[in-house]
């Protein structure tokens, strides 16, 4: 596999979306603050943004708002501190729960600050880079070869680098690696940050469980495991996640993070989400979007000039067609919304990121696109 090693570089503040807070890009630099809810404008029907839009179980629904009649307490993390360690078989100590993975980046970026060679694998979700970058660190990253379907080769990845982040299955490529090869990057003096937070969405024949996760593994050094709720159950706005890791690691994180980050309502979620029940439907719903999956890709494969990045093994595809920010555009003009690639570091224009839906939306999707294509 071909992978090239970069540095990045400081910038102002973008002025295409103060709200973030996030610095502009310099020249010839993708803008890491971009994300798929900006491309999902109202009246567009959504496939840029990876969140699953369902009817919430009452197993999800009850507790949330039983915990409303609580708000005058302030939060007690251990119930659900308690329920996802007992979800992934560690004890207590070893989970931190936080305000969706974003505050874990965050915490990882500012309790880590004495690491000196920060490594970012990428294509990949680019709040990680951003928490480094926003807290001083000089950012190093190895981009992974579009020809090579986007795989991992350990020995691409710096031997002194001593912190490495990593998504498993990968934002935007939708590449699940081999836990094998992941295992291979921890080694003492090093911590590995493995984002998971579309873990609960890959299936995989003969597998029970989460293929090539690394959630339950405390054999593995300085391994930190991030993991979200947001995508399955629908609960971006809520904002729960956690970071699993050893103890004394996850001490340093929690000393960065504020009191009672999480709320009430939002630890009631991660104890209804670790439940056997949830698990149970998290295999079904993964199950179901495979299918759905396998037909978008089957539909884009018709497609002239359409190339599906890989193996896609998540709940969102990537597509390579020269021109795709042109067609983009098209698509907006004609009611829908897809994700620009070019603000993801190692890809360019011609990415387009594609959420995976139901197969009636699917159809109407590529029939609209067929049609741009041939125009």
């Amino acid at each position: 596999m071909r992978a090239q090693l970069t540095g990045t570089t400081e910038a102002g503040p973008d002025l295409r979306q103060p709200q973030r807070g996030t610095p502009r890009p310099a020249a010839g630099e993708p803008d890491l603050g971009h994300h798929g809810d900006a491309e999902a404008t109202p009246g567009l029907v959504d496939l840029a943004v990876n969140v699953r839009r369902a009817p919430m179980p009452d197993w999800l629904a009850d507790p949330l708002v039983a915990a409303l009649g609580g708000l005058a307490a302030y939060p007690d993390p251990a119930p659900a501190r308690a329920a996802v360690a007992a979800r992934h078989g560690r004890p207590p100590e070893e989970v931190l729960l936080t305000a969706g993975a974003a505050e874990g980046f965050v915490l990882i970026a500012r309790a880590l600050r004495d690491a000196r060679r920060p490594v970012v694998l990428h294509p990949q979700f680019t709040e990680p880079e951003a928490a480094l970058r926003a807290a001083g660190h000089t950012v190093e990253r190895v981009l992974l070869d579009p020809a090579e379907d986007f795989r991992l080769d350990p020995a691409r990845v710096p031997a002194d680098a001593d912190l490495v982040i990593v998504g498993n299955p990968t934002n935007p490529t939708s590449v699940l690696h081999p836990a094998g090869a992941l295992a291979e990057l921890a080694r003492p003096g090093r911590t590995l940050v493995v984002d998971e937070a579309f873990a609960d969405t890959t299936l995989a024949p003969g597998v029970e469980g989460e293929p090539e996760s690394l959630a339950d593994r405390r054999d593995l050094p300085g391994l930190l495991v991030v993991r979200s709720l947001t995508k399955t159950w629908g609960l971006a706005g809520l904002r729960v996640g956690y970071l699993l890791g050893e103890a004394a690691l996850l001490d340093r994180l929690a000393a960065a993070q504020p009191l009672w980050a999480v709320s009430t309502p939002a630890l009631a979620a991660a104890t209804a989400c670790a439940s056997p029940a949830a698990v149970a439907a998290e295999r079904a719903i993964a199950a179901g979007l495979a299918a759905d999956r396998e037909h978008l890709v089957a539909r884009l494969s018709t497609l002239p000039g359409v190339r599906v990045a890989g193996r896609p093994a998540s709940a969102f595809v990537l597509i390579h067609r020269p021109g795709a920010d042109q067609v983009r555009e098209r698509l907006r003009e004609r009611g829908w919304a897809v994700r620009r690639g070019d603000t993801f570091p190692g890809l360019g224009p011609d990415w387009l990121r594609i959420a995976v839906r139901d197969p009636a939306t699917t159809d109407a999707f590529i029939d609209v696109l067929a049609e741009i294509l041939e125009a």
